[in-house]
């Protein structure tokens, strides 16, 4: 089993962005953090990378359901998703598989709520 799963899709960088944000947030989760590796990269050593951006992605509902069954679940916590420029208006978007990032939690409690929120994360990346 692989630790994600992605899309290739014909988009322009920005508009792909945006339209992840919106089949995330049809799914529950909202967007905490976006990090701009390309513009990172760039300003701390000056090195010219590929448009790479991560978004860090919640569903509250279960965060605080992770919270209960597992108190250093935070470690892993939230959502990482990577959206990629792959070629001329052809970006890629790969989620982390959460089933996989849990097995070393050995709770199953865990198992249960990861297996469910892959489940919305593949819809979501079906949707693009």
């Amino acid at each position: 089993m692989n630790y994600y799963f992605d899309k290739t899709i014909n988009h322009d960088f920005e508009e792909s962005i945006e339209k992840v944000t919106d089949v995330l947030k049809q799914e529950g989760f909202g967007i905490l953090a976006r990090i701009d590796m390309h513009k990172t990269l760039k300003e701390k050593i000056n090195i010219d990378f590929r448009k790479y951006t991560i978004l860090e992605a919640c569903n509250p509902p279960f965060a605080y359901r992770s919270l209960q069954a597992e108190e250093n679940i935070g470690i892993m916590l939230p959502c990482n998703i990577v959206i990629q420029e792959v070629g001329e208006n052809k970006v890629k978007v790969s989620m982390v598989n959460p089933v996989v990032a849990m097995q070393n939690v050995k709770n199953p409690k865990m198992d249960d709520i990861a297996s469910e929120i892959k489940q919305k994360l593949q819809k979501a990346i079906n949707s693009l």
